[in-house]
């Protein structure tokens, strides 16, 4: 008897690099895990090291394998998953990267991005996108007026500039490819969604010359090979880490909405049709094989674990995480938080937005508002998407964040739908995991849900229109 195939799912994060090991129905056994640093030089930069990066992944698949033991032979593909909007500069010849990793989390071009509002609808439809410094287009634009190592790659020929999955594929694989899946390509806010390539009239509006972005290919892909001592594994996937969560439990059901909440949170509706310009949501592809393609509409909230974090900080409790759930479970009227922690994103889209309590209250209170703040803008992201989008029979949450009880509660009294939760603490892993094995018909079907049923809740409906109110009254949205 053959021995079954296993698969190697790669899940390179903002705070650590996993690795983990599927059989064909998606379960998880081995993993490995490797923290990498973000580093915050200045206000609304955010980078991270492109060696060390690189290095992470390494250590994590090769603990992977090793936790395997003796079945290590039988993993016969790979998949990559990704921070989307994350870019980076390198040197094609060595392979050695020419800027920081500019994070998903960096605005630092955001003031010199403000010249192309004229522009704006014309981006968005083009891309997808609304425009935003989160993407890369401005970040590479940036490098290549402030670096050298930039401008000199670039006088030499031998630039490479893109997507964070693009630069990893190039420096994990034995062949060095310089290629693009769809999702990841199209958060640099330079590829179009229609012709599904580079847009060389986006190029020429950024002021970024032609012929150094990576060559554009379908999310399954033969990418190359990558080894791991002894072993030389294909790697057939690369898919950005917030689309990757939609497949965690196989194809995607069209009236489900997708929750994944780290250290933002992201609203994706999967369609099997292109849906078209949506003015203040995003549009994109989170699967193109070849022949099938996947499309999707999605929110954001930059500021969900972001948030907490910063609340820690703020309040200096460093026991938060601990007593959120009896704060959130006791009575009482919590004040008010406008959040634009990281920038405030759909369906706002507002870079420079002052986050601010509205109202007084205990330290306890107003973490209790931080919390009540991530599920009112998801359910500000719900709202406009409904206007373009069926609505959706259910919620499914995924991610650590999506763990606070409280929050998911407040989520299903807002939105009146049942919030599933999954005790899946690796839903980006088995997604790419799903796509790099083929989409097996029997992937993850064992995993229990917990269901969080709606409940009426007038206090937080309440609270819910006249934040909404001080939202349109701040941003004109």
């Amino acid at each position: 008897m053959s021995a079954e195939p296993l698969y190697l799912a790669i899940d390179q994060g903002t705070h650590a690099s996993r690795a983990v090991v599927l059989d064909q129905r998606g379960r998880v056994l081995a993993s490995g895990a490797s923290e990498i640093g973000l580093a915050r030089p200045q206000p609304d930069w955010a980078e991270q090291d492109g060696d060390e990066m690189v290095a992470s992944i390494f250590a994590a698949a090769n603990q992977a394998l090793s936790d395997l033991g003796a079945r290590r032979g039988e993993v016969v593909a790979a998949g990559l998953a990704s921070q989307r909007s994350s870019c980076i500069c390198w040197d094609r010849l060595s392979g050695r990267p020419l800027s920081p990793l500019f994070s998903w989390q960096d605005r630092r071009a955001h003031q010199w991005l403000q010249q192309f509002e004229p522009q704006r609808v014309e981006v968005h439809r083009k891309t997808g996108l609304f425009l935003s410094a989160h993407y890369g287009a401005s970040k590479l634009r940036w490098a290549l007026d402030h670096l050298a190592a930039v401008r000199e790659a670039r006088a030499a020929g031998t630039l490479c500039w893109g997507p964070q999955a693009s630069f990893l594929a190039f420096r994990l694989l034995d062949e060095h490819p310089f290629v693009a899946d769809p999702q990841c390509a199209a958060r640099t806010q330079l590829w179009n969604l229609d012709t599904r390539d580079w847009d060389p009239e986006l190029l020429a509006l950024f002021g970024l010359p032609q012929g150094f972005l990576p060559r554009s290919v379908p999310t399954c892909h033969a990418y190359g090979t990558l080894r791991l001592g002894n072993d030389a594994i294909p790697l057939t996937a690369v898919n950005g880490d917030q689309s990757a969560a939609v497949f965690a439990f196989g194809w995607p059901d069209e009236d489900s909405a997708y929750v994944n909440i780290g250290t933002s949170a992201f609203v994706q509706r999967a369609l099997s049709t292109n849906p078209g310009y949506v003015p203040r949501q995003l549009t994109g592809i989170i699967l193109a094989d070849g022949e099938t393609t996947v499309y999707t509409v999605e929110g954001n909230v930059n500021g969900a674990g972001a948030a907490l974090e910063w609340l820690r900080r703020e309040l200096a409790l460093q026991d938060l995480d601990a007593r959120l759930p009896q704060w959130l479970a006791a009575p009482g009227e919590p004040p008010l938080f406008l959040n634009g922690i990281a920038g405030l994103g759909g369906p706002f889209w507002k870079p420079d937005f002052a986050s601010r309590f509205v109202g007084k209250g205990e330290p306890w209170q107003k973490a209790v508002a931080v919390v009540e703040s991530m599920a009112f803008l998801l359910q500000a992201n719900f709202d406009e998407m409904a206007k373009y989008v069926p609505s959706p029979a259910r919620i499914r949450v995924s991610g650590g964040v999506s763990q606070i009880d409280g929050l998911c509660r407040r989520l299903a009294a807002l939105s009146s739908l049942p919030v599933h939760r999954s005790e899946d603490a690796e839903a980006t892993a088995r997604g790419i995991g799903y796509l790099a094995a083929g989409r097996p018909a029997s992937w993850n079907q064992t995993v229990e849900e917990e269901v969080f049923a709606p409940v009426e809740d007038a206090g937080l409906r309440a609270r819910y229109r006249r934040w909404r109110a001080l939202m349109t009254d701040a941003t004109g949205v």
